[in-house]
């Protein structure tokens, strides 16, 4: 990691998002809720509606549960834009992106994003669960000015951000992005070093890993596994159903990550969840994973 000593960095007002997913649409959430002018780059035109409604139901939801008011929800998002331009984000002081988990999409986006955001200070960063920040880094000509910052789902309710530097990030622009993520974003911050899966989900894939080798092998059904941990172990979510809420094909991503840089096998993905990414049993968001899910 760079230190230059310069802890002089400019305020973050202006935020861009590209992806707008399930993570996409939360990160651009909780930037509007904390007051950012926030502009999110969706695929093709036509994700724009989807985009906004994403966002608009998350909202309707915390306006449910007491968390806004209405006049908020609204006022949270109207500072949100979505476009599919990405050229939209040229003016934007730190953009992250929220694509597919595929190192290829990512590298190919942040060189575009390098010679797209105009601002020399600006920081790139990636929400990144598995890739090296180096490697995305690496395709830029600011490579001090690149981090991950990795938040969970839900975004807008699980309050942990990962913020990763690579060898080549100025210090200075790692702490600021910390101290935004905790003191602007209002996020619980933890450092992790560049490494493939960083601190949680380095821990966390065995384990799931685990439980789905323990369905393959036929030693105990879905619901068993997930009663033991929850009742047994105080586990909010038991694992299988866990996996279904990242998605499968997620986690088989991560997990192959994870084997390619240590070569260990509790790493790599079993049969099964592979067969099931094939098939399209992806979880929650297909309807059907280790178990159904109504439409």
């Amino acid at each position: 990691m760079i230190t230059t000593g310069n802890d002089a960095m400019p305020e973050i007002r202006r935020v861009g998002v590209v992806g707008c997913g399930l993570m996409g649409s939360g990160i651009a959430e909780v930037c509007a809720k904390a007051g950012l002018e926030v502009t999110v780059v969706v695929s093709r035109p036509e994700s724009v509606a989807a985009g906004r409604d994403r966002i608009a139901r998350s909202l309707g939801r915390a306006v449910a549960k007491g968390k806004l008011t209405e006049a908020e929800a609204e006022a949270v998002l109207g500072r949100v834009t979505l476009t599919a331009e990405l050229d939209d984000l040229a003016d934007r002081q730190l953009v992250i992106e929220s694509v597919r988990e595929d190192e290829v999409a990512k590298t190919e986006l942040f060189e575009r994003l390098d010679k797209i955001v105009e601002d020399p200070l600006a920081v790139l960063a990636s929400n990144t669960s598995s890739i090296p920040i180096m490697r995305l880094a690496r395709r830029t000509t600011r490579p001090e000015r690149v981090v991950g910052v990795h938040f969970f789902s839900p975004a807008p309710v699980l309050p942990l951000v990962e913020v990763t530097a690579s060898l080549l990030t100025d210090e200075a622009v790692a702490s600021h992005v910390e101290r935004f993520v905790t003191d602007v974003l209002g996020k619980q911050a933890i450092r992790s070093p560049d490494r493939t899966g960083f601190v949680v989900n380095a821990l966390l894939i065995p384990y799931l890993l685990s439980a789905v080798r323990m369905v393959e092998s036929g030693f105990a059904s879905p619901d068993v596994i997930d009663q033991g941990m929850r009742e047994g172990c105080s586990h909010p979510m038991g694992p299988l159903r866990l996996v279904d809420h990242i998605g499968l094909d997620v986690v088989e991503s991560i997990a192959r990550c994870l084997y390619e840089e240590f070569k260990e096998q509790l790493y790599a993905p079993p049969s099964l969840l592979v067969r099931m990414v094939e098939g399209g049993m992806l979880g929650k968001k297909s309807g059907r994973g280790f178990y159904a899910y109504a439409g």
